[in-house]
């Protein structure tokens, strides 16, 4: 029997076996998942949890308790956190929550709080320079810009805008409704879509002063009701998710100027039930478009997306399997898929196909009350 060459295959086998679990356990392969959430249920706050993007594993690591915390920004770099406290109280407007963020221990630590500009934040982004927010106050219709000084808080807005107009869906549409404030990528334009004017508002934007000055809009369908939108990676095109058709128009972009190309259904072909799409990403590797769809449908839409022109094909529709998908997001890996299902208080994990776009339930779920955005942070 030779003896070498066995003692060489056992430690074939132990080196591969080390790098096996090195890889599974390696801090490159993990993430912060911060769930922020609606604390009018069993929520109290924004979860921290710890996520392996090579297994779709999960552990709880931190909460901290903050109101309505329904949607979360990070700062580029990933020592702060956002939250809009999404409340009117009265009609004297919502507030913007700053925390810091420890990466080592994964906790949020409260700085300070700010009058949002308007009543109901929903939405809020971080500029490129890191030095100012836009949040988007959904009931009154306006945006605001506020500074964010050098502990990381955040100090008074200095530029709020207030929308005027309505359009057809009297229900919806009496009046602004502004859902999200996107910066563009070269920190040039701010890009508010709002729900109620049928429009996005296109701002050119001072990242000294902080100033907006309006530019034009873009006009979609009336009674489309624009909700998100979001960028390709090459920064070409741009994809908005229409709350009230269910739609998607999808865009060439030049420089703060957009040109429609495509208007699609992101419903399943044959649902007839109320309508209220909601969150738009695109995958990482910027090969696929997913959307997702609450009222009754409860799917997220799977679109091919043409490198060449950024046309969109329909791939197909997945079941979140759970009730009212308000937001969605991937894995900084590309490998895994989130979907937040507010009303059935859990976050639905899905592998994802990276040839063909589609998803497939892993079986592993996140059980967290009225969960409404999912984003990330590195551990390193």
């Amino acid at each position: 029997m030779n003896h070498n060459y066995i003692y060489s295959g056992m430690k074939k086998t132990i080196l591969l076996c080390f790098l096996a679990t090195f890889y599974l356990v390696s801090p490159a392969q993990k993430n912060y998942l911060l769930v922020g959430t609606y604390t009018n249920g069993k929520s109290e706050g924004i979860y921290v949890y710890r996520f392996n993007s090579t297994t779709g594993d999960f552990d709880s690591v931190s909460m901290v308790k903050t109101s309505n915390p329904s949607y979360l920004a990070i700062s580029p770099d990933e020592k702060f956190v956002y939250a809009v406290n999404e409340n009117a109280k009265n009609g004297n407007g919502g507030e913007v929550a700053a925390f810091a963020f420890d990466k080592t221990g994964g906790k949020l630590s409260f700085i300070n709080e700010q009058h949002s500009g308007g009543d109901d934040p929903c939405y809020v982004s971080v500029d490129k320079t890191n030095k100012w927010i836009a949040a988007a106050n959904y009931t009154s219709g306006s945006l605001s810009v506020l500074p964010i000084n050098k502990t990381g808080g955040l100090d008074s807005a200095k530029t709020v805008i207030q929308h005027n107009g309505y359009s057809v869906n009297s229900e919806r549409q009496h009046g602004p409704h502004v859902h999200c404030t996107v910066f563009s990528k070269d920190n040039k334009h701010l890009f508010a879509a709002d729900l109620g004017i049928d429009k996005v508002m296109i701002y050119s934007f001072n990242d000294h002063s902080g100033s907006l000055t309006e530019e034009g809009s873009v006009m979609t369908e009336p009674g489309a009701g624009p909700r998100h939108f979001t960028f390709h990676p090459n920064d070409k095109y741009a994809y908005l998710i229409e709350e009230l058709t269910g739609t998607i128009s999808s865009y060439r972009y030049i420089g703060g100027q957009f040109e429609l190309i495509q208007n699609i259904s992101a419903l399943p072909p044959d649902y007839m039930g109320p309508i209220g799409s909601a969150d738009i990403h695109t995958s990482p590797d910027g090969k696929f478009l997913y959307a997702s769809n609450r009222g009754e449908s409860n799917t997220i839409a799977i679109f091919k997306i043409n490198q060449k022109n950024g046309w969109l094909t329909l791939v197909g529709h997945q079941s979140t399997l759970g009730k009212t998908p308000r937001n969605f997001n991937f894995d900084p890996s590309g490998n895994f898929l989130l979907a937040a299902n507010q009303n059935s208080d859990e976050i639905v994990i899905f592998k994802v196909d990276r040839k063909t776009g589609l998803l497939k339930d892993t079986g592993k779920r996140i059980r967290v009350g009225n969960p409404v955005c999912i984003k990330w942070i590195s551990t390193k």
